[in-house]
Order: C-alpha cells, then sequence, then structure tokens
C-alpha cells in the first residue's frame, strides 16, 4: 500500500502522455480482459493520439508520479484510471469528485461486463440510464449510459 498524499493536477502534454497511456493500457488489461490485449495494444495509441488530446484531462499523482486521470469531454467522463498498483486506495473517488466539482452533472459509458467499474460509478451516485450492444469500436461489448446530476 501506498502512502504518499496524492494530488491532482491537470495534464501536461509533453511529460504526461506515455505515462497516461501505460496507466490506462495496464489497467485495461484487467478491467476489459474481455476485449483482448491484441485490441487493447491497438487502442492505445488511440488514446495518445485522439483521446487525450481531446479532452480535458486531470492527473493524480503521488510523490509526483502520474498514477490515474480522469479525462472529460465537456459533462462527459471519457476515461477513468487507475494504476493497478494504486487501486482500491481511494484515487478513484478523488479524480471522480473533482470532475464533479468542475460540473454539476455529469454522463459516461462503461463497459458492463467490468462489474467492478459498474459498482464504482453506482457507489458515486451514478444511475445508468441505457445500454448499447456496441462499443465505439463498433466491438459487440455491452456499455451502460450513466448519469450523475445534483
Amino acid at each position: 500500500m501506498k502512502n504518499n498524499p496524492i494530488s491532482i493536477r491537470a495534464y501536461a502534454p509533453e511529460t504526461d502522455t506515455h505515462a497516461l497511456s501505460q496507466i490506462w493500457l495496464e489497467a485495461a488489461l484487467i478491467a476489459h480482459s474481455f476485449i483482448g490485449e491484441a485490441t487493447l495494444c491497438e487502442q492505445r495509441s488511440l488514446i495518445e493520439k485522439v483521446y487525450l488530446p481531446k479532452a480535458e484531462t486531470f492527473v493524480a499523482c503521488s510523490d509526483g508520479v502520474p498514477v490515474g486521470f480522469v479525462s472529460l469531454l465537456g459533462d462527459f467522463i471519457g476515461g477513468l484510471f487507475v494504476a493497478p498498483a494504486y487501486q482500491s486506495q481511494g484515487i478513484g473517488r478523488m479524480l471522480g469528485e473533482h470532475a464533479l466539482t468542475l460540473v454539476s452533472e455529469l454522463s459516461l459509458e462503461v463497459y458492463t461486463a467490468n462489474e467492478q467499474a459498474m459498482r464504482f460509478y453506482q457507489k458515486l451516485g451514478f444511475v445508468e440510464q441505457s445500454r448499447r450492444q456496441y462499443d465505439d469500436e463498433g466491438l459487440p461489448f455491452e456499455n451502460a449510459l450513466m448519469r450523475f446530476s445534483r
């Protein structure tokens, strides 16, 4: 267990891109194992070249080192990931709560097969609105649309 205090700061593309895509990949290999390692490795370049540049991203750091992040597209959480070694320590909650300080309503999509994430977002107060059978890449992995409002 890590005991260093966690700070949250804005994303710095010149220094954070590789570290955040590595966090994404390590966490996704566990949380989204049903997608398959080859597909996730291919998607990593999308994280670096498309998703991070489009989003407003905030980075959770332990002793100055990135350990998680949340990416916002307006009032939509495009991604919230914590490095596996730092999970279950409240960092995901901190990132989610930080996002909620910026906007009063938030929505997100989560793979329904990722039961841990479904429970996590429900504990934060998100409520499922609908489901769709295919993900953004057109792959047959069900997603739930969840929404939080004050």
